[in-house]
């Protein structure tokens, strides 16, 4: 049978719990709504001078998780062309590490949590594939980065690529990865972008052995990463996401984040996105 939510239940959720700016954001997803300026000023509050935007738990220091959170936030309002987020884009593609790595700033390790901690390979496994699939959104549109330089993405092109090779070094032969789960669907995606489809492919097998156990949250998230960067919605792996993401609707039309329920309708609206 097919995989089917009730998207109606799920859009009532998001208006009767949402803030202005998750609604806005519904809005523009179903729709492609404009949103107003103040909604866009309100999601892009808090930047800091050089681009990236602090974490709840990092003070004022800019963080690479949080800016790519923020990201996916104007992402969803159509609002990734603004100045606000190609600076956020800018700053992350400066912080790339020679290894084509990304890490957050040693100022962070008393109060990072575990997937964002400085010095730990995990999380900067994890922050490489989220900091390289932003930078890949980004360049979706551009072709060639330029008459020299046949890449793919723009003027994030040589960046990326410096990231999917490093990405591409921590697969293990059964193409498990040392990192969070979070890590993979997102690697996956910029391998995929890169034309490394056979790496890309190995991981989603290791995903699709995951998925009915996984958490709605990180369903939602693996489905939208994936289409994001134009995965056939057919594609087997998403098939089995939008799957499990039938089994845990809740009966509000809701989904359940893991960071808690103040994040429920994030959650929400990616399964929104995942199915449109």
């Amino acid at each position: 049978m097919a995989a089917v939510v009730d998207i109606d239940a799920a859009i009532g959720f998001v208006v009767a719990h949402g803030d202005a700016v998750e609604r806005a954001r519904l809005s523009w997803l179903r729709t492609g709504t404009q949103p107003p300026p103040e909604v866009l000023d309100s999601a892009e509050v808090g930047q800091t001078l050089g681009g990236g935007w602090p974490a709840s738990w990092g003070d004022e220091v800019a963080s690479v998780d949080a800016t790519c959170f923020r990201l996916a936030e104007l992402d969803d309002l159509g609002a990734l062309g603004r100045p606000s987020a190609r600076r956020a884009l800018d700053w992350l593609a400066a912080g790339q590490q020679r290894d084509g790595s990304w890490e957050e700033d040693p100022a962070l390790a008393d109060s990072a949590p575990e997937w964002a901690r400085p010095g730990d390979p995990e999380a900067r496994l994890y922050l490489t594939a989220n900091a390289a699939f932003w930078l890949t959104v980004a360049g979706l549109d551009a072709r060639a980065a330029g008459p020299l330089d046949h890449r793919v993405g723009g003027a994030y092109a040589g960046v990326v690529q410096a990231a999917s090779q490093a990405l591409a070094a921590q697969l293990r032969p059964d193409g498990s990865w040392p990192s969070f789960l979070a890590a993979g669907w997102l690697s996956a995606a910029v391998l995929h972008r890169q034309q490394m489809f056979y790496e890309s492919a190995q991981i989603k097998a290791v995903l699709a052995e995951r998925l009915p156990q996984a958490s709605a949250a990180d369903a939602a998230w693996l489905a939208v990463t994936l289409r994001r960067v134009g995965v056939d919605h057919q594609e087997w792996t998403l098939v089995a996401a939008r799957r499990r993401l039938t089994e845990t609707q809740r009966s509000d039309g809701g989904w359940s984040s893991d960071d808690g329920h103040q994040f429920d309708v994030h959650a929400t609206l990616a399964v929104i996105r995942a199915f449109r």
